[in-house]
């Protein structure tokens, strides 16, 4: 017999609260068409997107985290000291080390949590939920605080005509802690290795120290391969999401997908035969594609126009870089 002591922890955990935070600065298409040769009808035909935000020199990957996390947090009803982990996930923080975490951490008051990065792409938000539940339910922390985070326009080649209008910059974060009754469901997540070249950073931080390239790395995509990834597998790994909640598209209120092109969302919705009365976000047209931070910010967005509601059953998917995947069903803050 075992003579450690099983862990105590909730029954289930839930999403408590949700914050985000977009740059004051809007950038429109016709910035973008300043480096390439395209129109503002071919970006919206082609992603949906009509604007997105590019971060300040002070609106660091730290500094957007911690508005969106202080928004999170007081949506929640508790204080930064109850936190007991703060997990962020990013690809843009460009120290290796320490963890912006750990500074995070710090900023927002919350005293001595376990603090981490974690780069899984678009696809990281989930992870973080992830993990944040297993936390909450295994008693390691009460509360755990998630952190979608990016400034992407650091890592997009303005004269590369395929990416140049994909992405921008924000932070979302949520709160997890404890819950009488299961309010995130089982995650169905995975990689796809053999498929990591698909969507990359266009040389590594070795090959720019040592000072052959001339340009600053970037993100780079093979966009009909990644397009047609996310239509037709992700929609399974969407349906299979819900089958582990024990809920049919029907149940749903809301779908969350990551904001990386409306096409792909719409294909989505049509595949996964969603009901009318089922909100989609769209957070993509005016936000762009921000990683980590599409979801939190597409979820604080529904909840702050009304268009979502708190107790709304939401199917949330992530999915990019790696290639990884991330999905599950929650109950709204």
């Amino acid at each position: 017999m075992s003579k450690i002591k099983p862990s105590q922890g909730a029954p289930y955990a839930r999403i408590m609260g949700v914050g985000g935070y977009r740059p004051t600065r809007v950038v429109p298409n016709e910035v973008i068409l300043e480096t390439i040769d395209s129109s503002d009808e071919w970006i919206r035909s082609r992603s949906g997107i009509e604007t997105r935000h590019w971060a300040s020199d002070e609106e660091t990957v730290a500094a957007m985290s911690v508005e969106a996390s202080g928004k999170a947090i007081a949506d929640a009803g508790i204080t930064p000291e109850q936190i007991g982990a703060v997990i962020v996930s990013t690809v843009s923080h460009f120290k290796q080390t320490p963890a912006i975490a750990t500074e995070i951490a710090d900023k927002i008051g919350a005293g001595k949590p376990a603090a981490f990065d974690i780069s899984a792409g678009c696809a990281g938000f989930g992870y973080g939920l992830t993990l944040a539940k297993g936390m909450v339910v295994e008693g390691s922390a009460e509360y755990v605080l998630v952190i979608g985070v990016e400034r992407l326009s650091d890592l997009t080649d303005l004269n590369d005509r395929a990416t140049a209008f994909l992405f921008g910059d924000g932070a979302g974060a949520v709160i997890v802690g404890p819950s009488k009754e299961p309010k995130i469901g089982p995650t169905v997540w995975g990689s796809e290795g053999d498929k990591s070249d698909t969507i990359k950073q266009t040389i590594s931080w070795e090959e720019y120290r040592e000072g052959s390239p001339e340009k600053f790395p970037a993100i780079t995509q093979e966009g009909q391969a990644v397009f047609r990834w996310a239509v037709f597998e992700m929609a399974k790994v969407a349906q299979q999401a819900l089958d582990a909640a024990g809920i049919t598209a029907d149940d749903l209120d809301v779908f969350i997908p990551h904001q990386a092109n409306e096409r792909i969302i719409d294909s989505m919705v049509k595949t996964l035969k969603l009901p009318e009365h089922v909100t989609v976000a769209r957070d993509v047209r005016t936000t762009g594609n921000t990683s980590a931070a599409s979801i939190p910010l597409a979820m604080e967005r529904l909840l702050a126009t009304g268009e979502a509601k708190s107790g709304d059953t939401a199917l949330v998917i992530g999915f990019g870089a790696g290639l990884v995947y991330a999905a599950t069903v929650v109950t709204l803050p």
